[in-house]
């Protein structure tokens, strides 16, 4: 059953798409919610990462294509900004010290890069033992890197898994120095863009957690647009 809600986010969406020429658009694809994606995007392309319902976040890890072991750093992408949270202008560092891509364009106006990507155990620490079988997103990532064509095109393994951004996600430092789960700042239709700064593969989970409100306990879809 189709909602004026569903209208309204399906018509920001497209107007968020729409808004960038036709014939540069290179991908346009809808990740479901709370499953994985992967795609190429080439240096000066951008990935327009839009969360078409509001409160959703996406895990997202970026990988060069020239080199594999070469991927993003949340320490260095920290120690070089100076900032705690992502925003436009952001750019995101390697474990080299090279910059892999830049936020050259931000709705939203915070992203994570501390709380990592949900997983089987972590659950069973911060909920309980009864939500190991829960699905996560290092089951994406892992199932991703196994069974899709651009992971074996580049042999891409477990070892490439590594501290990840959450786009949209809002974990705000405790004065105690923990890290608080809350509730998201996005909205329906904002969008975040990502310029490659070198020819990258961009592996994401569309954050399948359903423990804490990061995704307002209630997964949705995203949608994915790369163009020149």
């Amino acid at each position: 059953m189709t909602t004026n809600n569903d209208i309204k986010n399906k018509k920001e969406s497209t107007q968020n798409s729409a808004s960038i020429d036709l014939k540069q658009i290179k991908l346009r694809e809808i990740c479901a919610a709370g499953e994985g994606w992967m795609a190429e995007v080439k240096q000066n392309q951008t990935l327009r990462i839009i969360d078409t319902e509001g409160n959703q976040a996406v895990d997202t890890l970026f990988i060069s294509c020239a080199d594999t072991a070469e991927r993003y750093s949340a320490t260095d992408t920290l120690a070089q900004n100076q900032k705690l949270f992502l925003e436009m202008g952001s750019q995101l560092f390697t474990n080299r010290g090279r910059v892999i891509a830049t936020i050259t364009d931000d709705t939203c106006g915070r992203h994570d890069t501390l709380g990592g990507a949900c997983s089987c155990e972590s659950n069973t620490v911060r909920y309980a033992h009864d939500t190991y079988p829960m699905h996560s997103c290092r089951n994406n990532f892992m199932h991703t890197l196994a069974t899709h064509p651009i992971a074996q095109k580049h042999g891409l393994t477990l070892r490439n898994i590594g501290p990840n951004i959450n786009f949209f996600m809002n974990v705000p430092i405790t004065p105690d120095g923990s890290l608080a789960f809350d509730d998201g700042i996005s909205a329906p239709g904002k969008y975040v863009d990502i310029t490659a700064q070198m020819d990258m593969i961009v592996l994401i989970s569309n954050c399948p957690q359903l423990n804490n409100p990061c995704n307002g306990y209630n997964p949705t879809p995203i949608e994915l647009v790369v163009y020149e």
